[in-house]
């Protein structure tokens, strides 16, 4: 059997483009084109194409998590420390517009019940609800289900991004200032 990481990568980056060009209709035989693999190596590394769809994701939440899940540093308050982690996930969405729209497909893909996507993304959503109930015992964020504030301020942040794409501009620091903004303010203790 021949397997390796980087036909496996190639692979669940030929099914991310394609699912988001054509839903999950693509084909497994569409996939291999994309990915230069021939038909039956897709199956060396997925059993089916609902397993390629949670490779997909699974990639898309390691990623995530990798990139925004990080330790805090010594001494960073946890105000200072969920800003952070806004500005950082404004960015993490905003680079790649294909991955974005992946998280279009995770809301409406029949493939996969929530509790599926939640469990491929539960150490990112533990990760950004740990960091909201530190800052609430801190005192700087309202008092709510953390899970709940972490869930609006990302999904906020997705849907202007997708809205704001239309616009051919490159996105300027006052707008990324003005979304993060927004969204502290949507959690943080004012007063």
């Amino acid at each position: 059997m021949d397997v390796s990481p980087d036909k496996r990568e190639r692979i669940l980056q030929a099914a991310s483009k394609l699912i988001v060009q054509n839903g999950l209709q693509c084909s497994m035989s569409a996939i291999a084109v994309e990915a230069g693999v021939a038909t039956g190596s897709l199956y060396n590394y997925f059993k089916s194409k609902e397993d390629l769809v949670r490779g997909v994701y699974g990639r898309v939440a390691e990623v995530m998590t990798g990139r925004l899940a990080a330790e805090p540093e010594a001494g960073i308050s946890h105000r200072d420390r969920i800003r952070r982690y806004i500005a950082d996930y404004i960015d993490f969405i905003w680079e790649d517009p294909l991955r974005a729209r992946l998280f279009e497909y995770l809301d409406n893909n029949p493939l996969m019940t929530i509790n599926e996507a939640g469990a491929i993304f539960s150490p990112f959503v533990d990760h950004s609800s740990a960091m909201l109930e530190a800052g609430q015992r801190e005192g700087s964020v309202r008092e709510g289900p953390a899970s709940l504030m972490a869930s609006f301020v990302r999904g906020a942040i997705r849907n202007t991004l997708k809205r704001r794409r239309t616009n051919p501009a490159p996105l300027t620091v006052l707008e990324r200032e003005q979304i993060a903004g927004m969204c502290w303010d949507a959690i943080a203790v004012h007063g």
